[in-house]
């Protein structure tokens, strides 16, 4: 049977693309696999929200640089071309990598002062992407950074989207998804991510007198965005206000869950965390705002408690404990019969870690920016694990094979990634253990200091739970108003 000529002989640009669609699943592949082991979990939040067809641009808060792309590119079941700063695409091979998985460069103004030069090169890459019904992934922010906050947007989304729609005369049916990206802790390894998806935004509906008020129409669009990304994720722009927010979660997050009226439908672990967050946010600015007197003297008291716990050098979830002899008795001799059956597998496990660890370490402190560490952390510590665990396993297993052969060296093979797991977890639950002692000790040594702490715990959470009451009758008069 006769081939067509095109299937026997393929264009070179056809071959090219072929070539790309195959390094995009293999590169997608490997990235969940990496995500897979740096995250503990990544949770979806509202999946179903995202287009299966069509052109669409992804809009998204940019907390953990690099690794954001990462996450929403293997989150969503469509090809995502993001657009990256041309800083990556200095070294050849890597920009050569980039281009074949869909990633569009951008210059911007902080790389090259004539940078607007070419950004109408990036957005008619970007058109011609979306005009084909493809996907393309952008951060409005165009920075990342380390806290939770989400900054203030830029425009190049808005202008982007509204500019193509409107060449299209308001029928290209261009939506906007906007993504809420929120880590537990994204600089520490075994973490956990929340993927949390909003309603898609119709860009054609603020299409409505563009070229008479097309600055209007960018910033109403805009608008519409970043209320959008606050929405999705806690937002805090007030440095004391966030600090008030996120120690009345150390102290309340866990017996909200217990007992909330918050959830109309079951949720994943992470999402609950971000909707009850919310809902704490909430409270406390309506309080804020409402009585500001008992706020600030609130306030000031849970800003005395953690004093005194940071000064005890405890973790909140042990401060309970010292009203609680038995259990952290308990709790104590089971851990530490742990610490002695597993310090073996433990040992073993720490020495084959321990060069791949520090090199990780090394190249997450020495090649990342001082301002952004936590955000770069992530992508670095995945990136050069790779080499430096694959690396330094292969010697060990070449060695172990050249002295003892196969049959040992096969279940030396084996044993490596469970004995890292095992030490990794053993190292997390020592961890514990040595709170609970310092605990131990400050529950029989410092019964003033116990006293005095637990007395102030008491006192918070006693006012944290009429505050919460007065919050929801607020809330169901506003309602029923």
């Amino acid at each position: 049977m006769a081939f067509p000529t095109a299937l026997r002989h393929p264009s070179a640009a056809g071959q090219m693309k072929l070539l790309g669609k195959c390094l995009t699943t293999t590169v997608a592949g490997l990235l969940r696999i990496m995500l897979g082991f740096y995250f503990r979990r990544v949770e979806l939040f509202h999946a179903e929200r995202v287009p299966s067809n069509g052109p669409v641009l992804f809009a998204s808060n940019h907390p953990g640089s690099v690794t954001d792309a990462f996450i929403i590119g293997t989150s969503v079941p469509r090809q995502v071309h993001f657009v990256a700063t041309v800083q990556l695409f200095r070294f050849a091979p890597l920009a050569w990598l980039l281009k074949q998985c869909g990633i569009i460069p951008i210059n911007r103004l902080k790389d090259d002062p004539r940078a607007m030069r070419s950004v109408a090169a990036t957005f008619e890459a970007c058109f011609e992407v979306l005009e084909d019904g493809g996907a393309v992934g952008i951060f409005p922010e165009g920075v990342s950074y380390d806290d939770s906050q989400l900054k203030t947007i830029k425009t190049g989304a808005a202008r982007m989207a509204l500019e193509l729609e409107q060449r299209h005369g308001g029928k290209l049916g261009l939506r906007i998804t906007p993504v809420g990206l929120t880590y537990s802790a994204k600089e520490r390894y075994r973490s956990e991510v929340l993927v949390h998806f909003d309603e898609p935004i119709e860009v054609a509906k603020f299409l409505e007198g563009y070229d008479a008020r097309r600055k209007e129409c960018i910033t109403e669009l805009s608008g519409e965005i970043e209320g959008r990304l606050q929405s999705l994720i806690v937002h805090l722009p007030r440095l004391e206000h966030a600090r008030v927010v996120e120690a009345v979660k150390r102290l309340y997050l866990d017996r909200l869950k217990l007992g909330n009226v918050i959830l109309k439908e079951p949720l994943t672990p992470r999402a609950e965390d971000l909707v009850l967050s919310q809902a704490i946010a909430n409270a406390a600015e309506w309080m804020e705002r409402t009585f500001p007197e008992r706020f600030n003297a609130f306030a000031r008291k849970l800003h005395d408690y953690e004093r005194r716990r940071a000064r005890l050098k405890l973790p909140d979830e042990t401060s309970e404990r010292l009203s609680e002899k038995r259990n952290l008795l308990a709790y104590v001799l089971s851990r530490s019969l742990l610490a002695v059956l597993g310090a073996p597998i433990a040992v073993y496990g720490w020495v084959h870690r321990l060069l791949p660890v520090a090199l990780v370490r090394w190249v997450a402190t020495r090649f990342t920016n001082p301002g952004a560490r936590k955000a770069q952390t992530p992508h670095a510590s995945m990136l050069v694990g790779v080499f430096a665990f694959g690396g330094c396993y292969a010697l060990y297993v070449w060695l172990v094979y050249r002295w003892f052969g196969w049959p040992f060296s096969l279940w030396y093979v084996l044993s490596l990634p469970i004995a890292g797991l095992i030490s990794y977890y053993y190292t997390h639950e020592m961890l514990r253990l040595c709170d609970a002692l310092r605990t131990a000790v400050i529950l029989f040594r410092v019964p003033f200091a116990r006293k005095r702490l637990l007395s102030l715990r008491s006192e918070l959470l006693a006012e944290i739970e009429e505050a919460r009451k007065e919050y929801r009758r607020s809330v169901h008069f506003t309602e029923t108003a």
